[in-house]
């Protein structure tokens, strides 16, 4: 069936369930959700267009994504499909997920090797084979989802200071950066240590937004009522800072501001840098080194920093350059075909929370 005024071909109820492997059940029940609203014709009858299979898509790709109906309804509550940031977020799913299994195959037939030749697997060999074989909520699907909903659209609600400005404070993550939640006239702005301030809308009581960026910031209180932490939700993930003191929040910017200035580095980054980059070499990043957000972007991005790293050769000198605003140690990574510049940053325990590679000026 087609209809005159549009090129698309228009589906009858049973023809679309069978297309995409539904009941006509199913569609009766996203269309009593408001999650579609099928054309009609004289008789009642109800036609599906590309809108309609469209938004299926989308409802199908968050089902396999392990979100319950009532979250989809939350989500795509007045919204219009979004097949291209669909596909896109299902492929790069798929893609982690490849990844993943990937390398988790490799560990089990090392260990398997290692067994068959009469030798013993060890006590750390058995620990990270459990850790890298087990999924958690970073793993492909949950960062995928997040990602859906980080990126959907905001509703800004009015600005109430006495509500919305018990937030302001100061707030650290566990890789040391420091946010803070300032005043501005008529609502509230964010900062990360090094970096400009940045507007935030209200969203809830708790919930407030960025316009220039997907992120959003949500607040939690104590039993008393008191704001004692943020999660930043940002790239399909999630960094919890926990309430700090003004003392504790100028002690970190006075230090960074002293690392800039005078050029330090943090203790043995050029070394550490080698050891990433001779790892990323043989294609084996030591992802138990990286704070785990990181270490799951570093998973999707180790085979694209393998090709180049193959590309330019041999190393041939690594050479300071200095500490960016924000904190990231900066050096000049030349080869024998090229010369990269990298950055890289610490956290106070030593492990790595950003990392960069990109092409020298």
């Amino acid at each position: 069936m087609s209809d005159k005024r549009n090129r698309d071909p228009l589906l009858t109820a049973a023809e679309c369930a069978e297309r995409l492997g539904l009941t006509v059940r199913a569609l009766r029940v996203y269309e009593d959700r408001g999650l579609i609203a099928p054309r009609r014709t004289d008789k009642n009858w109800r036609l599906y267009g590309g809108a309609e299979i469209a938004r299926l898509t989308e409802i199908l790709a968050l089902k396999r994504l392990g979100l319950s109906l009532t979250r989809i309804t939350i989500l795509l509550a007045g919204t219009a499909p979004d097949l291209g940031q669909t596909l896109t977020i299902q492929q790069s799913a798929l893609a982690d997920l490849r990844d993943r299994v990937e390398h988790s195959l490799s560990l089990v037939g090392a260990a398997l090797k290692k067994i068959s030749s009469g030798q013993a697997v060890s006590i750390s060999e058995l620990i990270t084979l459990a850790k890298e074989t087990r999924m958690t909520d970073l793993s492909p699907d949950t960062v995928a989802w997040r990602r859906y909903e980080q990126a959907r659209p905001r509703t800004e609600v009015r600005f109430e200071p006495d509500k919305h400005g018990s937030v302001v404070g100061d707030f650290q993550f566990e890789t040391g950066d420091v946010l803070s939640i300032i005043c501005r006239d008529g609502g509230l702005m964010a900062q990360l240590t090094g970096q400009s301030a940045i507007d935030i809308y209200p969203e809830a009581d708790h919930l407030f937004f960025y316009r220039v960026v997907q992120a959003q910031l949500s607040f939690t209180r104590n039993d008393r009522g008191d704001v004692e932490s943020v999660v930043l939700h940002q790239g399909g993930y999630e960094q919890t800072a926990k309430r700090i003191d003004e003392r504790r929040a100028r002690a970190v910017a006075d230090d960074l501001e002293k690392r800039v200035k005078d050029k330090i580095p943090f203790p043995n980054s050029e070394a550490l840098l080698r050891r990433l980059i001779a790892e990323h070499q043989r294609g084996e990043p030591d992802y138990d080194a990286m704070m785990p957000a990181l270490a799951a972007v570093a998973r999707e991005q180790a085979p694209i920093v393998k090709a180049e790293l193959d590309r330019l050769g041999q190393l041939q000198a690594v050479v300071f350059k200095g500490v960016l605003q924000e904190g990231s140690d900066v050096y000049d990574v030349r080869f024998d075909k090229g010369t990269l510049e990298c950055g890289l940053t610490l956290t106070s325990d030593g492990k790595l929370s950003g990392i960069y590679f990109r092409p020298a000026l």
